[in-house]
């Protein structure tokens, strides 16, 4: 698809914002969206800190919904940013600062995530290391070295990714 193609798609999938009550209208409904999925990102980041990680992965069916509805009200931003830029400069700024502050969470969150996905990792590898030391046979060479084992003697560790 062109660019033009995508913008005309953008135009059709999120309509541009027309009247300066519509652009009001929109912004409040971005900064209640980023307010909304920021809520659910805190409390997720929270709970993982705090190895509630089962209680962490029941907020993904609100986070998944709250980010459809921050992407469709980005996607109306973009299709009326010139609009805004024109009539509401200073609404169009706000807007901007409080992203940026959405931002600085998500990464936060994404990082605290990304630890916990090392550390767990990291404890899967560390058992099963130790569950294929136990189950290769400690047999030596000619030479008093120790044999290196077969691959029947590896076995794999199966995870269940469901808690």
């Amino acid at each position: 698809m062109t660019a033009q193609g995508q913008v005309q798609a953008n135009k059709t999938l999120y309509p541009a914002a027309t009247t300066p009550a519509e652009a009001r209208e929109l912004a409040d409904q971005l900064l209640k969206v980023m307010s909304d999925l920021l809520a659910v990102i805190e409390q997720e980041t929270e709970l993982v800190r705090a190895g509630g990680l089962r209680e962490a992965m029941r907020l993904g069916r609100s986070k998944t919904e709250l980010s459809g509805h921050y992407v469709a009200a980005v996607g109306r931003l973009k299709a009326s940013q010139k609009f805004m830029q024109a009539t509401a400069p200073e609404l169009l700024a706000t807007l901007h600062r409080h992203h940026d502050v959405f931002r600085a969470m998500l990464k936060v969150n994404l990082t605290v995530l990304a630890t916990a996905h090392s550390v767990s990792e990291k404890i899967v590898r560390g058992v099963n290391a130790e569950m294929q030391r136990r189950s290769m046979p400690n047999t030596y060479t000619a030479a008093g070295r120790r044999a290196a084992p077969g691959p029947r003697h590896v076995t794999p560790v199966a995870v269940s990714r469901s808690l």
